[in-house]
């Protein structure tokens, strides 16, 4: 399923397709190919933002993403 994502400081001309099977994979596949300056966390670890937009429904999602372990989780 083709996803369009961005980092969350972007605006979206700065948004890629990417097609993976879920949002969380085409935010972690948008991060190997355009990698991104993390923040860091209330705990010291370094995340990055993204906004994933379903290219079909125009749905979007945010996720967050540890750069140390690769975890993603939405947004809080």
């Amino acid at each position: 399923m083709p996803y369009i994502v961005r980092a969350r400081h972007l605006h979206g001309g700065h948004a890629r397709p990417i097609d993976e099977p879920t949002a969380e994979a085409a935010a972690v596949a948008y991060l190997e190919a355009f990698g991104h300056e993390p923040e860091e966390d209330e705990n010291g670890n370094e995340i990055v933002s993204l906004i994933v937009r379903d290219d079909a429904s125009g749905h979007e999602q945010c996720f967050r993403v540890d750069l140390n372990t690769g975890r993603t989780e939405p947004c809080g």
